[in-house]
């Protein structure tokens, strides 16, 4: 099994400059004989091809008309598989080392349309440049990107290292838009974080599953411990985590877990898709001769623990939150997360392209399927003290076309909302507030986990509007 499982790969989606997804990498040769080829469709299809490369008004390359034909085959199926091609793979590959060459600066959308900065990643191009949380994208060289898809903004982003690109940049305060001159190199993203938010508590921040979460986890617990050996309360910050390596979930949900508790599972067609991952090293350890757990204080797997999540998190984060829930060894404060449930293969085709494919379903050790449901918290907390922001306005699963049906339980209801008045309203304020830094003093649901650690009222939700999303354009 440790063998087979060094092979596997990523759970998750989101945007860090970057994507990740739920994968797992696994060879051509692997698989199973399939079933004989749909002959007459197959006529079709060339019947199809033949008559582009005769009556089409300009000639096309066979080799586009192919990958597309390859691409849209596998984009029908659901939101998460996909065609790579050469550029994609390697992006991919890139993201779950945790490295990637651009410009170093998460982004979300925002409610104008344009890109939005949620932070400069540290010594990254963007961050020396001046770059600020809050600040809009505009164009990026002449390229305007308002109403461009996440995704999209991307790929413009990445490049070759040393090339150059011109960000024109929207910043409240100023007059006219700003220019900054970037130079794309590589980053490399850490994706743990955290500090002693007072004497007796500390925060852990992961950001995203990555190839080396599980041991700079180990490595920030360790020094946390050292800062203070008598902690009496952690928050596991998971909110927009939107997933990532596998072995990552599995590593982190161990370190609070009794040894050798089951952690997830997964089940699809193929028997290697059928399969229990428990708290053991050889499911979580991808390069280090050492178990990065192994000399993890023993108080650990005792300490009172918050762990915090919203529409954000995702897949690989909400097996974290969906284990310590089932054990009873955390309390899970926030909003709804995303429900990905679902779990990806990387099919490899040729030296540089792959399809990622949809294989399997995950679940929970008590058998939940997350799946277009997510996590419901155990203590509803909004993101501010006056509501949820524009989280109660974002895409989940649930709201995906070709969502993969959750086979074990009813499917969250959509999540966007319908009443214009609602809707601008929620905008209205958001443009009012100032960006939230995770972990910081004004973070009202830190505040609020802090609280529940220490046996304090906290401030839970207000019921819900039941709202759907209003279109804007007409």
């Amino acid at each position: 099994m440790g063998k087979k499982l060094k092979n596997s790969g990523l759970i998750g989606l989101g945007v860090v400059a970057g994507v990740a997804m739920s994968l797992q990498f696994s060879a051509m040769a692997q698989k199973p004989a399939v079933p004989a080829l749909p002959l007459a469709e197959l006529r079709q299809l060339a019947d199809v091809f033949g008559l582009i490369k005769s009556d089409y008004v300009e000639p096309v390359e066979d080799k586009k008309l192919l990958t597309e034909a390859i691409s849209g085959m596998v984009a029908s199926l659901d939101p998460h598989s996909a065609y790579l091609d050469k550029k994609a793979y390697a992006e991919l590959r890139e993201g779950s080392q945790g490295k990637f060459v651009g410009l170093g600066i998460e982004i979300g959308p925002s409610e104008d349309g344009y890109i939005k900065i949620v932070a400069p990643i540290e010594d990254s191009p963007a961050w020396r440049a001046g770059i600020k949380p809050g600040d809009l994208i505009s164009r990026l060289d002449n390229t305007p990107l308002k109403g461009m898809p996440l995704d999209d903004s991307v790929k413009l982003m990445r490049g070759e290292p040393h090339s150059k690109v011109a960000l024109t940049v929207l910043r409240k305060g100023e007059q006219e838009p700003l220019v900054f001159n970037l130079t794309r190199e590589e980053i490399i993203q850490k994706s743990v974080k955290g500090k002693l938010i007072e004497p007796g508590y500390a925060w852990l921040r992961i950001s995203q599953f990555q190839e080396p979460t599980v041991d700079d986890m180990a490595e920030k617990i360790a020094e946390l411990y050292k800062q203070d050996p008598h902690i009496k309360g952690l928050v596991l910050d998971l909110r927009n985590d939107p997933g990532g390596v596998l072995q990552g979930a599995i590593g982190v949900a161990a370190a609070f877990l009794p040894k050798n508790e089951a952690i997830v599972s997964t089940n699809g067609q193929l028997a290697e898709q059928k399969t229990v991952y428990y708290g053991r090293p050889e499911y979580y350890q991808l390069h280090a001769e050492t178990d990065a757990l192994a000399k993890l204080p023993e108080a650990l797997k005792q300490v009172p623990m918050v762990v915090l999540v919203n529409t954000g998190s995702a897949s690989a984060s909400e097996i974290v939150a969906g284990a310590l829930q089932d054990y009873k060894r955390a309390e899970i404060m926030g909003t709804q997360t995303f429900g990905k449930g679902s779990v990806q293969t990387i099919r490899q085709l040729t030296a540089d392209t792959a399809v990622k494919l949809t294989t399997a379903r995950y679940y929970t050790p008590k058998g939940r399927s997350i799946q277009a449901k997510g996590i419901t918290p155990d203590l509803l907390v909004d993101e501010y003290a006056d509501g949820d922001g524009v989280n109660a306005l974002r895409t989940r699963e649930a709201d995906l076309a070709k969502h993969l049906s959750n086979d074990r339980e009813q499917e969250g209801a959509q999540s966007k909302r319908d009443e214009l008045e609602e809707q601008l309203r929620i905008i209205a304020m958001e443009k009012q507030r100032k960006p939230l830094e995770y972990g910081s003093s004004d973070d009202f649901q830190l505040a609020q986990a802090l609280n529940r650690l220490k046996g304090k009222p906290v401030q839970f939700a207000k019921p819900e509007t039941t709202v759907v999303q209003a279109n804007l354009g007409k």
